[in-house]
């Protein structure tokens, strides 16, 4: 009978370290999911951002370029293929926008704003009002890239 019992006992004591091993197998395992996904999320994050970042500056560029050729009277096709570039980086702003207002929702007001302040080169009345709208989309987009730092 003791026989039996020690049998009985070494069987239900190999189960549960079985179950036990199992259990904490699965947990490391869930962690080291949930690990793998917090890294992907941030890479999405970053790369949303210096998409965004990177579309900021190309169209500020455009921007500068086609508002100089307004102010200085340049020729009118000239004009109208930085303004035809203009509109192709402004569209180039929409993708990178929309994934850092859905993947990082805390950096969707500087985002907005950042995309405003390149707007903003637009119509500026001065080579002087040109210049300093650029500066303040350049400071803008500093200002996201600082607030994405501590963010992400």
């Amino acid at each position: 009978m003791e026989a039996v019992v020690a049998s009985v006992i070494a069987v239900l004591g190999t189960l549960l370290g079985a179950v036990v091993a199992g259990l904490l197998q699965h947990r490391m395992a869930r962690r080291e999911r949930t690990a793998v996904q917090a890294s992907e999320l941030r890479r999405e994050r970053l790369a949303a951002v210096t998409a965004l970042v990177a579309a900021l500056a190309e169209h500020r560029r455009a921007m500068w370029v086609r508002e100089d050729l307004r102010l200085s009277g340049a020729a009118e096709a000239a004009y109208e293929q930085a303004r035809a570039e203009s509109h192709a980086t402004r569209a180039a702003i929409t993708a990178p926008l929309t994934a850092v207002r859905i993947l990082v929702p805390a950096l969707a007001e500087q985002a907005e704003l950042a995309a405003r302040a390149s707007y903003g080169l637009r119509r500026s009345a001065t080579a002087e009002v040109l210049d300093a709208s650029r500066m303040a989309a350049i400071d803008a987009a500093d200002r996201l890239v600082g607030s994405a730092a501590t963010a992400l």
